[in-house]
């Protein structure tokens, strides 16, 4: 601890070339920079390790953060650090901000805030925003957030849409195109003509201009969205937009354990991770054929009972090997999630719950354009 005679000496060290200052001002203005430098350091690691726990759980991270005072908790201040810091997973920055709670919903509208959509037409807008994060794969989180990029947007485009429901169907619109144009398994490509006849009367029940959805038909045809790199693997495609994801408890092994994994369920498959950085799933389970019932929440074929479930998964060595289960028994945090995994799931293998999104505001445009006749 350096004495208060000392730090008067090194106070005035700012005024007086350090080679007419004496050795124990010397020795003490040395101790203080190292001091610095070192404290410099320490924050430093405490910083990357900090994002390194948010890339596996962004609110064990965010907590730590807080607790060693590096981050406020403040939404301003959270949205600005997961908008601007380097080294964030954007599949867990999208998990966090699609959080339900009234604080993870200050924060997405703060983080919203800080993107400039001025002057921009809306795929340059998504462009941007869909870059800032990976857009996660619950219907609910996936409403939110594009609700509050909808109001961000007209709020910086005054004029150009009747309404934020407009942009809301549009964007939506505009995603699903991406992914019909862009994506080798769906084969029945949509056409131009199509898609301006599936925004036909969306803007308060008018029509847009086919000049404006003839551009950004063409800006999608010409360069699909790009995928933060974080998640540029080859089955990047497979898990944009899934259907749901989330941590769940899997039963397995030789010796009946429940294990923590990461589930993405997408494409009539789940695919489930040992973490969200993961870049390849540790198994997959497609679900022709099967149905899903409460146990704590379980897959199994009600055709045949006892029969081997279609499904592989990668052993340590990285070897891929066909399942042997006869039902996959996961576990939930509540019942509520569990309700919501069944539900996705029998969604899944029914339909695309995608749709029901943009059906849903669009009937309410209709409606509320008929109250108004």
């Amino acid at each position: 601890m350096l004495e208060k005679d000392e730090l008067r000496l090194f106070a005035s060290a700012t005024t007086h070339s350090l080679y007419d200052l004496p050795e124990s001002t010397l020795y003490c203005y040395n101790m203080l920079e190292r001091s610095s430098f070192f404290k410099n350091v320490m924050k430093n690691k405490r910083i990357q390790c900090g994002k390194k726990k948010f890339n596996m759980d962004p609110e064990k991270g965010i907590q730590y953060l807080v607790d060693n005072d590096l981050l406020e908790w403040k939404p301003e201040a959270v949205a600005e650090f997961l908008y601007k810091e380097e080294g964030l997973n954007k599949t867990a920055i999208g998990n966090f901000l699609g959080e339900r709670e009234e604080i993870h919903l200050q924060i997405l509208q703060a983080f919203v805030d800080l993107h400039e959509f001025s002057n921009l037409n809306l795929v340059q807008a998504l462009r941007q925003f869909l870059w800032s994060f990976r857009l996660p794969g619950e219907a609910q989180k996936i409403d939110r957030m594009m609700e509050a990029f909808a109001l961000r947007y007209c709020t910086c485009n005054a004029g150009v849409f009747q309404s934020t429901d407009t942009c809301y169907i549009l964007s939506f619109a505009i995603i699903m195109l991406n992914t019909s144009l862009h994506n080798p398994n769906v084969k029945d490509k949509t056409t131009l003509e199509r898609f301006i006849s599936m925004n036909r009367g969306i803007n308060h029940g008018e029509d847009l201009p086919d000049e404006l959805l003839e551009k950004l038909y063409e800006s999608i045809k010409n360069e699909p969205f790009k995928i933060p790199e974080d998640d540029g693997n080859d089955l990047t495609h497979t898990f944009f937009n899934p259907d749901r994801e989330g941590w769940l408890l899997k039963e397995g092994g030789r010796i009946k354990t429940w294990k923590r994994r990461w589930f993405i369920l997408t494409d009539g498959c789940l695919y489930y991770f040992q973490y969200t950085t993961d870049q390849e799933p540790k198994g997959i389970i497609p679900l022709e054929n099967l149905s899903v019932r409460e146990f704590c929440l379980e897959l199994f074929s009600p055709h045949r009972k006892g029969e081997t479930i279609k499904a592989c998964k990668t052993e340590t060595d990285g070897r891929v090997v066909i399942g042997k289960h006869h039902s996959y028994r996961l576990s939930a945090a509540s019942v509520e999630e569990r309700a919501d995994w069944i539900q996705a799931i029998r969604a899944c293998i029914t339909k695309d719950p995608f749709y029901d999104l943009v059906s849903a505001r669009k009937k309410k445009i209709i409606s509320h354009t008929e109250q108004h006749d």
